[in-house]
């Protein structure tokens, strides 16, 4: 069955993104791509800022997939397990079968910094993303669950950089590297507090 116009936009404007660069993207090249008719793109996000806002909003329903829901209903097991698991299953995903997701996200990323109307798209949109760890670390026993979900966040997204576009992009981690670090980051923001505090 062929996805709804909205997801065949979307999709097609990510792929150009990854592969061009946002100078690449524009509502013709968006048709064409998704081999739908001239002005199909411009019907549906009539500006380049409510096109870049479907990007971020599908960028989010494919990177969190199925993992949100665990906040709600997680799986039997420590808690601390699962964020490794599912925390270094996600990251891999985005290393190999979502590069191109992980490239758009980071691209529009930048452009939020100039946008300040994208901004707020795309933080409103990784809010889902902080609220979710948030809840995990606080069960994992975190005495600082908001802190350490922003701490947390920024390892998984230098994670993403170095390995993507950064000086480690040659050798993306495995997963068991993955799982590894988390392991060892979690340990260090959990169980040991700066002597400072």
């Amino acid at each position: 069955m062929t996805p709804p116009r909205p997801t065949l936009i979307a999709d097609a404007a990510i792929a150009l993104i990854a592969e061009r660069g946002l100078r690449g993207l524009t509502h013709r090249a968006v048709d064409e791509a998704a081999g739908l008719p001239t002005g199909s793109t411009s019907n549906l996000a009539r500006t380049r800022i409510a096109l870049l806002e479907l990007v971020l909003t599908r960028i989010v329903e494919l990177e969190s997939g199925d993992h949100l829901l665990l906040a709600d209903a997680p799986p039997p097991g420590p808690p601390r397990d699962l964020i490794v698991q599912f925390g270094a299953d996600a990251l891999h995903q985005a290393l190999t079968a979502g590069r191109a997701l992980t490239l758009a996200r980071l691209e529009l990323a930048l452009e939020a910094t100039r946008r300040p109307e994208l901004r707020v798209v795309y933080d409103r949109l990784g809010a889902r993303f902080y609220d979710y760890a948030v809840v995990l670390l606080a069960r994992c026993g975190s005495t600082e669950p908001a802190a350490d979900a922003r701490r947390l966040i920024r390892w998984c997204d230098g994670v993403l950089f170095n390995s993507t576009a950064g000086s480690g992009h040659a050798h993306p981690p495995t997963p068991a590297e993955l799982r590894e670090e988390l392991a060892r980051y979690l340990g260090t923001l959990l169980d040991q507090r700066p002597a400072w505090r």
